[in-house]
Protein backbone atom coordinates (compact mmCIF):
# COMPACT_ATOMS: atom_id res chain seq x y z
CA UNK A 1 0.00 0.00 0.00
CA UNK A 2 1.25 3.49 -0.81
CA UNK A 3 0.19 7.04 -0.07
CA UNK A 4 -0.55 7.37 -3.78
CA UNK A 5 -3.22 4.65 -3.59
CA UNK A 6 -5.11 6.38 -0.80
CA UNK A 7 -4.72 9.77 -2.50
CA UNK A 8 -6.10 8.29 -5.74
CA UNK A 9 -9.14 6.84 -3.96
CA UNK A 10 -9.87 10.09 -2.13
CA UNK A 11 -9.50 12.00 -5.40
CA UNK A 12 -11.96 9.65 -7.09
CA UNK A 13 -14.40 10.04 -4.20
CA UNK A 14 -14.20 13.83 -4.59
CA UNK A 15 -14.82 13.55 -8.36
CA UNK A 16 -17.74 11.16 -7.93
CA UNK A 17 -19.38 13.34 -5.27
CA UNK A 18 -18.92 16.36 -7.53
CA UNK A 19 -20.45 14.59 -10.53
CA UNK A 20 -23.43 13.62 -8.38
CA UNK A 21 -23.85 17.22 -7.23
CA UNK A 22 -23.24 16.40 -3.57
CA UNK A 23 -22.37 18.95 -0.88
CA UNK A 24 -19.54 21.20 -2.09
CA UNK A 25 -17.75 21.22 1.27
CA UNK A 26 -17.64 17.43 1.27
CA UNK A 27 -16.12 17.45 -2.22
CA UNK A 28 -13.49 19.99 -1.20
CA UNK A 29 -12.70 18.01 1.95
CA UNK A 30 -11.88 14.81 0.03
CA UNK A 31 -9.97 16.67 -2.71
CA UNK A 32 -7.88 18.53 -0.14
CA UNK A 33 -7.17 15.31 1.77
CA UNK A 34 -6.03 13.65 -1.48
CA UNK A 35 -3.51 16.44 -2.08
CA UNK A 36 -2.29 16.35 1.50
CA UNK A 37 -1.72 12.60 1.47
CA UNK A 38 -0.04 12.68 -1.94
CA UNK A 39 2.42 15.31 -0.73
CA UNK A 40 3.28 13.60 2.57
CA UNK A 41 6.89 12.57 2.98
CA UNK A 42 6.00 9.96 5.62
CA UNK A 43 4.04 6.74 5.21
CA UNK A 44 0.29 7.06 5.93
CA UNK A 45 0.09 3.49 7.19
CA UNK A 46 2.84 4.19 9.73
CA UNK A 47 0.93 7.26 10.93
CA UNK A 48 -2.23 5.17 11.37
CA UNK A 49 -0.36 2.49 13.32
CA UNK A 50 1.20 5.16 15.54
CA UNK A 51 -2.11 6.96 16.09
CA UNK A 52 -0.66 10.17 14.60
CA UNK A 53 -2.90 10.63 11.56
CA UNK A 54 -4.64 13.56 13.24
CA UNK A 55 -1.37 15.53 12.93
CA UNK A 56 -1.90 15.83 9.17
CA UNK A 57 -3.58 19.13 8.26
CA UNK A 58 -6.99 18.68 6.64
CA UNK A 59 -7.51 15.12 7.91
CA UNK A 60 -10.34 15.15 10.44
CA UNK A 61 -11.92 12.23 12.35
CA UNK A 62 -14.25 11.18 9.50
CA UNK A 63 -11.46 11.00 6.93
CA UNK A 64 -9.14 9.36 9.46
CA UNK A 65 -11.69 6.55 9.79
CA UNK A 66 -11.69 6.04 6.01
CA UNK A 67 -7.90 5.86 5.91
CA UNK A 68 -7.81 3.45 8.86
CA UNK A 69 -10.42 1.33 7.06
CA UNK A 70 -8.20 1.12 3.99
CA UNK A 71 -5.12 0.26 6.06
CA UNK A 72 -7.05 -2.55 7.76
CA UNK A 73 -9.01 -3.93 4.78
CA UNK A 74 -7.51 -2.57 1.57
CA UNK A 75 -10.82 -0.92 0.65
CA UNK A 76 -12.93 2.13 1.41
CA UNK A 77 -16.63 1.36 1.62
CA UNK A 78 -17.74 4.82 0.54
CA UNK A 79 -15.62 4.57 -2.59
CA UNK A 80 -17.05 1.20 -3.54
CA UNK A 81 -20.61 2.37 -2.84
CA UNK A 82 -20.18 5.45 -5.04
CA UNK A 83 -18.71 3.39 -7.90
CA UNK A 84 -21.96 1.40 -8.12
CA UNK A 85 -23.81 4.61 -9.00
CA UNK A 86 -21.91 5.08 -12.27
CA UNK A 87 -22.04 3.13 -15.53
CA UNK A 88 -18.65 1.78 -16.62
CA UNK A 89 -16.68 4.43 -18.50
CA UNK A 90 -18.20 7.58 -17.02
CA UNK A 91 -15.20 8.34 -14.83
CA UNK A 92 -12.89 7.85 -17.83
CA UNK A 93 -14.31 11.06 -19.28
CA UNK A 94 -12.36 12.99 -16.64
CA UNK A 95 -9.13 12.01 -18.41
CA UNK A 96 -10.02 14.40 -21.24
CA UNK A 97 -8.47 17.84 -20.85
CA UNK A 98 -11.13 20.45 -20.16
CA UNK A 99 -13.76 17.93 -19.04
CA UNK A 100 -14.26 18.22 -15.29
CA UNK A 101 -16.84 16.71 -12.94
CA UNK A 102 -19.53 19.31 -13.69
CA UNK A 103 -19.26 18.76 -17.44
CA UNK A 104 -19.30 15.00 -16.94
CA UNK A 105 -22.54 15.37 -14.96
CA UNK A 106 -24.19 17.32 -17.80
CA UNK A 107 -22.90 14.98 -20.50
CA UNK A 108 -24.11 11.91 -18.63
CA UNK A 109 -27.44 13.23 -17.41
CA UNK A 110 -28.48 15.28 -20.45
CA UNK A 111 -27.06 13.21 -23.32
CA UNK A 112 -26.51 9.78 -21.78
CA UNK A 113 -22.77 9.87 -22.60
CA UNK A 114 -20.89 7.24 -20.61
CA UNK A 115 -17.77 6.46 -22.67
CA UNK A 116 -15.07 8.28 -24.62
CA UNK A 117 -16.53 6.80 -27.79
CA UNK A 118 -19.95 8.29 -26.90
CA UNK A 119 -18.33 11.66 -26.25
CA UNK A 120 -16.43 11.67 -29.53
CA UNK A 121 -19.52 10.67 -31.51
CA UNK A 122 -21.66 13.36 -29.87
CA UNK A 123 -19.04 16.03 -30.58
CA UNK A 124 -18.72 14.99 -34.23
CA UNK A 125 -22.51 14.93 -34.60
CA UNK A 126 -22.69 18.41 -33.03
CA UNK A 127 -24.99 17.20 -30.26
CA UNK A 128 -22.92 18.65 -27.40
CA UNK A 129 -24.10 22.17 -28.21
CA UNK A 130 -27.58 21.13 -27.06
CA UNK A 131 -26.27 21.15 -23.49
CA UNK A 132 -26.27 24.44 -21.62
CA UNK A 133 -22.79 25.94 -21.55
CA UNK A 134 -21.53 23.89 -24.52
CA UNK A 135 -21.02 25.38 -27.97
CA UNK A 136 -19.25 24.86 -31.25
CA UNK A 137 -15.89 25.80 -29.77
CA UNK A 138 -16.42 23.34 -26.89
CA UNK A 139 -17.02 20.54 -29.39
CA UNK A 140 -13.85 21.42 -31.28
CA UNK A 141 -11.79 21.55 -28.07
CA UNK A 142 -13.14 18.21 -26.84
CA UNK A 143 -12.39 16.48 -30.14
CA UNK A 144 -8.85 17.84 -30.07
CA UNK A 145 -8.45 16.81 -26.42
CA UNK A 146 -9.60 13.25 -27.22
CA UNK A 147 -7.06 13.09 -30.05
CA UNK A 148 -4.28 14.28 -27.75
CA UNK A 149 -5.36 11.81 -25.07
CA UNK A 150 -4.99 8.97 -27.57
CA UNK A 151 -1.58 10.28 -28.62
CA UNK A 152 -0.45 9.99 -25.01
CA UNK A 153 -0.39 13.70 -24.11
CA UNK A 154 0.30 13.64 -20.39
CA UNK A 155 1.63 15.92 -17.70
CA UNK A 156 5.26 16.91 -18.19
CA UNK A 157 7.94 16.52 -15.57
CA UNK A 158 8.91 19.86 -14.05
CA UNK A 159 12.40 19.42 -15.54
CA UNK A 160 10.99 19.05 -19.07
CA UNK A 161 8.57 21.94 -18.58
CA UNK A 162 11.46 24.15 -17.40
CA UNK A 163 13.38 23.46 -20.60
CA UNK A 164 10.32 24.41 -22.66
CA UNK A 165 9.70 27.58 -20.65
CA UNK A 166 13.32 28.70 -20.97
CA UNK A 167 13.18 28.14 -24.70
CA UNK A 168 9.93 30.05 -25.15
CA UNK A 169 10.95 33.00 -23.03
CA UNK A 170 14.35 33.28 -24.74
CA UNK A 171 12.60 33.29 -28.13
CA UNK A 172 10.05 35.91 -27.05
CA UNK A 173 12.75 38.19 -25.66
CA UNK A 174 14.72 38.01 -28.90
CA UNK A 175 11.75 38.43 -31.24
CA UNK A 176 9.46 41.01 -29.60
CA UNK A 177 9.54 43.91 -27.12
CA UNK A 178 8.81 42.62 -23.61
CA UNK A 179 8.54 44.66 -20.44
CA UNK A 180 7.82 41.73 -18.12
CA UNK A 181 7.51 37.99 -18.62
CA UNK A 182 6.75 35.25 -16.09
CA UNK A 183 5.65 31.60 -16.32
CA UNK A 184 2.76 30.85 -13.96
CA UNK A 185 0.37 28.01 -13.07
CA UNK A 186 1.58 24.76 -11.55
CA UNK A 187 5.01 25.46 -13.05
CA UNK A 188 5.48 28.57 -10.90
CA UNK A 189 4.18 26.64 -7.89
CA UNK A 190 6.96 24.12 -8.63
CA UNK A 191 4.73 21.07 -8.78
CA UNK A 192 6.56 17.89 -9.72
CA UNK A 193 4.51 17.53 -12.89
CA UNK A 194 2.91 20.22 -15.04
CA UNK A 195 -0.26 19.90 -17.14
CA UNK A 196 0.42 22.96 -19.29
CA UNK A 197 2.29 26.24 -18.97
CA UNK A 198 0.88 29.77 -18.94
CA UNK A 199 3.24 32.63 -19.77
CA UNK A 200 2.25 36.16 -18.78
CA UNK A 201 3.74 39.25 -20.40
CA UNK A 202 3.40 43.01 -20.49
CA UNK A 203 4.45 44.69 -23.69
CA UNK A 204 4.12 47.82 -25.80
CA UNK A 205 3.40 45.67 -28.88
CA UNK A 206 0.98 42.76 -28.15
CA UNK A 207 0.67 41.83 -31.85
CA UNK A 208 4.43 41.32 -32.17
CA UNK A 209 4.52 39.17 -29.03
CA UNK A 210 1.60 37.00 -30.18
CA UNK A 211 3.20 36.56 -33.61
CA UNK A 212 6.51 35.57 -32.03
CA UNK A 213 4.75 33.18 -29.66
CA UNK A 214 2.77 31.31 -32.32
CA UNK A 215 5.84 30.96 -34.55
CA UNK A 216 8.22 29.78 -31.83
CA UNK A 217 10.48 26.78 -32.55
CA UNK A 218 8.77 23.49 -31.77
CA UNK A 219 5.20 24.74 -32.25
CA UNK A 220 3.22 22.04 -34.04
CA UNK A 221 -0.26 23.56 -33.88
CA UNK A 222 -1.80 26.93 -33.04
CA UNK A 223 -4.90 26.23 -30.95
CA UNK A 224 -5.96 29.85 -30.57
CA UNK A 225 -4.58 33.22 -31.66
CA UNK A 226 -6.04 36.46 -30.33
CA UNK A 227 -4.97 39.97 -29.51
CA UNK A 228 -4.11 39.25 -25.87
CA UNK A 229 -4.32 35.45 -25.54
CA UNK A 230 -2.96 32.58 -27.63
CA UNK A 231 -2.42 28.84 -27.20
CA UNK A 232 -0.11 26.44 -29.01
CA UNK A 233 0.84 22.79 -28.92
CA UNK A 234 4.56 22.14 -28.69
CA UNK A 235 6.43 18.93 -29.32
CA UNK A 236 9.12 18.01 -26.82
CA UNK A 237 11.25 14.98 -26.01
CA UNK A 238 11.11 13.74 -22.42
CA UNK A 239 14.40 13.81 -20.52
CA UNK A 240 13.79 10.52 -18.71
CA UNK A 241 12.35 8.25 -21.41
CA UNK A 242 13.40 10.11 -24.60
CA UNK A 243 9.82 9.93 -25.94
CA UNK A 244 8.25 12.63 -28.09
CA UNK A 245 5.14 14.22 -26.58
CA UNK A 246 2.84 17.19 -27.09
CA UNK A 247 2.47 19.97 -24.53
CA UNK A 248 0.21 23.01 -24.39
CA UNK A 249 1.64 26.49 -23.79
CA UNK A 250 -0.63 29.51 -23.32
CA UNK A 251 0.24 33.21 -23.62
CA UNK A 252 -1.61 36.00 -21.82
CA UNK A 253 -0.85 39.69 -22.39
CA UNK A 254 -1.63 41.85 -19.36
CA UNK A 255 -1.84 45.57 -18.74
CA UNK A 256 0.82 46.89 -16.33
CA UNK A 257 -1.78 47.95 -13.76
CA UNK A 258 -3.07 44.35 -13.63
CA UNK A 259 0.30 42.60 -13.63
CA UNK A 260 0.29 41.60 -9.95
CA UNK A 261 -3.36 40.53 -9.95
CA UNK A 262 -2.85 38.44 -13.10
CA UNK A 263 0.32 36.91 -11.68
CA UNK A 264 -1.56 35.90 -8.53
CA UNK A 265 -4.66 34.65 -10.36
CA UNK A 266 -2.95 32.57 -13.03
CA UNK A 267 -0.43 31.10 -10.59
CA UNK A 268 -3.26 29.52 -8.58
CA UNK A 269 -3.92 27.07 -7.20
CA UNK A 270 -7.67 27.12 -7.80
CA UNK A 271 -8.38 26.32 -4.15
CA UNK A 272 -5.96 28.99 -2.93
CA UNK A 273 -7.70 31.53 -5.16
CA UNK A 274 -11.11 30.51 -3.83
CA UNK A 275 -9.90 31.28 -0.32
CA UNK A 276 -8.60 34.71 -1.35
CA UNK A 277 -11.80 35.61 -3.19
CA UNK A 278 -13.85 34.69 -0.11
CA UNK A 279 -11.59 36.90 2.04
CA UNK A 280 -12.08 39.77 -0.41
CA UNK A 281 -15.86 39.37 -0.35
CA UNK A 282 -15.92 39.44 3.46
CA UNK A 283 -14.07 42.76 3.28
CA UNK A 284 -16.52 44.21 0.78
CA UNK A 285 -14.09 43.86 -2.12
CA UNK A 286 -13.85 41.89 -5.36
CA UNK A 287 -10.70 40.04 -6.47
CA UNK A 288 -10.06 38.84 -10.02
CA UNK A 289 -7.26 38.70 -12.58
CA UNK A 290 -7.52 42.44 -13.18
CA UNK A 291 -7.11 43.66 -9.61
CA UNK A 292 -8.72 44.15 -6.22
CA UNK A 293 -11.78 46.38 -6.45
CA UNK A 294 -13.95 48.22 -3.99
CA UNK A 295 -17.00 49.03 -6.03
CA UNK A 296 -15.67 50.23 -9.39
CA UNK A 297 -12.40 51.52 -7.96
CA UNK A 298 -9.27 49.40 -8.36
CA UNK A 299 -7.38 49.55 -5.06
CA UNK A 300 -4.61 47.03 -5.86
CA UNK A 301 -3.30 45.02 -8.78
CA UNK A 302 0.05 46.29 -10.03
CA UNK A 303 2.06 43.89 -7.82
CA UNK A 304 1.33 40.64 -6.05
CA UNK A 305 2.48 42.17 -2.78
CA UNK A 306 -0.20 44.86 -2.90
CA UNK A 307 -2.87 42.30 -3.85
CA UNK A 308 -2.09 40.23 -0.75
CA UNK A 309 -1.72 43.38 1.38
CA UNK A 310 -5.22 44.51 0.37
CA UNK A 311 -6.49 41.28 1.93
CA UNK A 312 -4.47 41.80 5.11
CA UNK A 313 -1.90 39.17 4.15
CA UNK A 314 1.85 39.11 3.60
CA UNK A 315 3.03 37.89 0.20
CA UNK A 316 2.73 34.09 0.08
CA UNK A 317 5.39 32.21 -1.92
CA UNK A 318 3.90 30.40 -4.96
CA UNK A 319 5.18 27.02 -3.73
CA UNK A 320 2.82 27.26 -0.74
CA UNK A 321 -0.36 28.22 -2.60
CA UNK A 322 -2.16 24.88 -2.40
CA UNK A 323 -4.85 25.54 0.27
CA UNK A 324 -2.80 23.51 2.71
CA UNK A 325 -2.95 25.95 5.61
CA UNK A 326 -0.84 28.71 4.07
CA UNK A 327 -3.47 31.44 4.52
CA UNK A 328 -3.96 30.65 8.22
CA UNK A 329 -0.18 30.57 8.65
CA UNK A 330 0.14 33.93 6.90
CA UNK A 331 -2.53 35.48 9.13
CA UNK A 332 -0.71 34.16 12.19
CA UNK A 333 2.67 35.38 10.95
CA UNK A 334 3.92 31.81 10.69
CA UNK A 335 4.75 31.26 7.03
CA UNK A 336 7.73 28.91 6.69
CA UNK A 337 10.98 30.17 5.24
CA UNK A 338 11.62 28.30 1.99
CA UNK A 339 14.99 26.99 0.94
CA UNK A 340 16.59 28.90 -1.92
CA UNK A 341 19.51 28.24 -4.21
CA UNK A 342 21.86 30.26 -2.02
CA UNK A 343 21.10 27.91 0.89
CA UNK A 344 22.71 24.96 -0.90
CA UNK A 345 26.25 24.66 0.42
CA UNK A 346 27.46 21.71 -1.60
CA UNK A 347 26.62 18.50 -3.46
CA UNK A 348 27.52 14.87 -2.83
CA UNK A 349 26.17 13.13 -5.94
CA UNK A 350 28.82 14.18 -8.46
CA UNK A 351 30.33 12.00 -11.21
CA UNK A 352 33.55 12.55 -13.14
CA UNK A 353 35.10 11.28 -16.35
CA UNK A 354 36.32 8.25 -14.39
CA UNK A 355 32.83 6.76 -14.94
CA UNK A 356 29.90 8.35 -16.81
CA UNK A 357 30.75 12.02 -16.22
CA UNK A 358 32.52 14.19 -18.76
CA UNK A 359 35.00 16.19 -16.69
CA UNK A 360 37.85 15.38 -14.27
CA UNK A 361 37.72 15.97 -10.51
CA UNK A 362 39.53 19.29 -10.77
CA UNK A 363 36.96 20.74 -13.20
CA UNK A 364 34.09 19.66 -10.97
CA UNK A 365 35.78 21.28 -7.98
CA UNK A 366 36.22 24.54 -9.90
CA UNK A 367 32.53 24.49 -10.92
CA UNK A 368 31.41 23.92 -7.34
CA UNK A 369 33.53 26.83 -6.10
CA UNK A 370 32.07 29.12 -8.78
CA UNK A 371 28.61 28.23 -7.47
CA UNK A 372 29.66 29.46 -4.04
CA UNK A 373 29.67 25.99 -2.48
CA UNK A 374 31.76 25.12 0.53
CA UNK A 375 32.33 21.48 -0.44
CA UNK A 376 31.80 18.90 -3.17
CA UNK A 377 31.54 15.13 -2.86
CA UNK A 378 32.94 13.02 -5.72
CA UNK A 379 30.90 9.81 -5.99
CA UNK A 380 31.60 7.78 -9.11
CA UNK A 381 29.88 4.47 -9.80
CA UNK A 382 30.87 1.13 -8.29
CA UNK A 383 32.05 -1.85 -10.30
CA UNK A 384 28.68 -3.49 -11.08
CA UNK A 385 27.42 -0.39 -12.93
CA UNK A 386 29.12 -1.58 -16.09
CA UNK A 387 26.98 0.58 -18.39
CA UNK A 388 28.36 3.61 -16.48
CA UNK A 389 31.97 2.30 -16.49
CA UNK A 390 31.90 1.52 -12.76
CA UNK A 391 35.21 1.44 -10.90
CA UNK A 392 36.82 -1.48 -9.14
CA UNK A 393 37.52 -0.90 -5.44
CA UNK A 394 41.23 -0.35 -6.14
CA UNK A 395 40.54 2.18 -8.90
CA UNK A 396 38.04 4.06 -6.73
CA UNK A 397 40.33 4.31 -3.72
CA UNK A 398 43.52 5.12 -5.59
CA UNK A 399 42.15 8.66 -6.06
CA UNK A 400 42.49 9.42 -2.33
CA UNK A 401 45.93 10.98 -2.79
CA UNK A 402 44.58 13.20 -5.58
CA UNK A 403 41.74 14.43 -3.35
CA UNK A 404 44.09 15.02 -0.39
CA UNK A 405 46.37 17.12 -2.60
CA UNK A 406 43.42 19.25 -3.70
CA UNK A 407 42.36 19.80 -0.09
CA UNK A 408 45.87 21.00 0.80
CA UNK A 409 45.71 23.55 -2.03
CA UNK A 410 42.20 24.88 -1.33
CA UNK A 411 41.40 27.33 1.44
CA UNK A 412 37.91 27.19 2.93
CA UNK A 413 36.72 24.47 0.56
CA UNK A 414 36.55 20.69 1.11
CA UNK A 415 36.68 17.89 -1.47
CA UNK A 416 35.23 14.59 -0.23
CA UNK A 417 35.77 11.22 -1.86
CA UNK A 418 32.74 8.95 -1.89
CA UNK A 419 31.04 6.34 -4.05
CA UNK A 420 27.67 5.69 -5.62
CA UNK A 421 27.58 2.04 -4.69
CA UNK A 422 25.10 -0.35 -6.27
CA UNK A 423 22.62 -2.19 -4.08
CA UNK A 424 22.83 -5.76 -5.30
CA UNK A 425 19.97 -8.24 -5.42
CA UNK A 426 19.16 -9.16 -1.83
CA UNK A 427 20.42 -5.88 -0.36
CA UNK A 428 24.17 -6.46 -0.21
CA UNK A 429 26.42 -3.59 -1.28
CA UNK A 430 28.61 -3.75 -4.39
CA UNK A 431 31.73 -2.97 -2.33
CA UNK A 432 32.45 -4.88 0.90
CA UNK A 433 32.35 -3.05 4.24
CA UNK A 434 36.14 -2.87 4.48
CA UNK A 435 36.17 -0.84 1.25
CA UNK A 436 33.14 1.33 2.08
CA UNK A 437 34.68 2.46 5.35
CA UNK A 438 37.62 3.92 3.43
CA UNK A 439 35.42 6.52 1.70
CA UNK A 440 34.34 9.82 3.25
CA UNK A 441 30.74 8.86 2.46
CA UNK A 442 28.76 6.25 0.53
CA UNK A 443 25.61 6.63 -1.57
CA UNK A 444 23.51 3.47 -2.04
CA UNK A 445 21.67 3.16 -5.36
CA UNK A 446 19.50 0.71 -7.28
CA UNK A 447 20.56 0.38 -10.93
CA UNK A 448 19.21 -3.08 -11.75
CA UNK A 449 16.21 -5.39 -11.21
CA UNK A 450 13.73 -2.54 -11.16
CA UNK A 451 10.71 -4.83 -11.50
CA UNK A 452 11.10 -6.89 -8.33
CA UNK A 453 7.89 -7.34 -6.29
CA UNK A 454 7.26 -4.41 -3.96
CA UNK A 455 8.05 -6.26 -0.72
CA UNK A 456 11.23 -7.76 -2.15
CA UNK A 457 12.39 -4.42 -3.55
CA UNK A 458 11.64 -2.66 -0.28
CA UNK A 459 13.54 -5.27 1.75
CA UNK A 460 16.48 -4.85 -0.62
CA UNK A 461 16.60 -1.08 -0.06
CA UNK A 462 16.03 -1.34 3.70
CA UNK A 463 18.95 -3.78 4.00
CA UNK A 464 21.22 -1.28 2.25
CA UNK A 465 20.06 1.65 4.37
CA UNK A 466 20.75 -0.35 7.53
CA UNK A 467 24.39 -0.82 6.49
CA UNK A 468 26.37 1.39 8.92
CA UNK A 469 28.70 2.54 6.12
CA UNK A 470 25.88 3.89 3.92
CA UNK A 471 25.11 7.59 4.39
CA UNK A 472 22.76 8.49 1.51
CA UNK A 473 20.07 6.72 -0.53
CA UNK A 474 20.14 7.81 -4.19
CA UNK A 475 17.09 8.51 -6.38
CA UNK A 476 14.59 6.49 -4.30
Amino acid sequence: MTNAEIARLFGEIADMLDILGEDRFRVISYARAARQIESLTGDVEALVRAGRLGEVAGIGPALSEKIAEFVATGRIGVHEELRTKFPPGVLDLLAIRGVGPKKVRLLWQDLGITTLEDLEAAARQRRLRRVKGFGEKTEENILRAIELHRQGMTRALLWDAAALVDRFIAHLRSAAPLDRVEPVGSFRRMRETVGDVDILVTTSDPKAVVAAFTSAPGVREVLAEGEVKSSVLVEYVGYVDDRSRMFQVDLQVLKPESWGAGLQYFTGSKDHNILLRAMAERRGMKLNEYGVFRGEARIAGATEEEVYAALGLPWIPPELREDSGEVDAALAGGLPQLLEGRDIRGEFHVHTDATDGTEPIETMVDAARRLGYGYVGISDHSVSATVAFGLTADKALERRDRVRALNRELDGFAVLLGTECDILYGGAMDYPDEVLREFDFAIAAVHSKFTLPEKEQTARIVAAVENPHVNILAHP
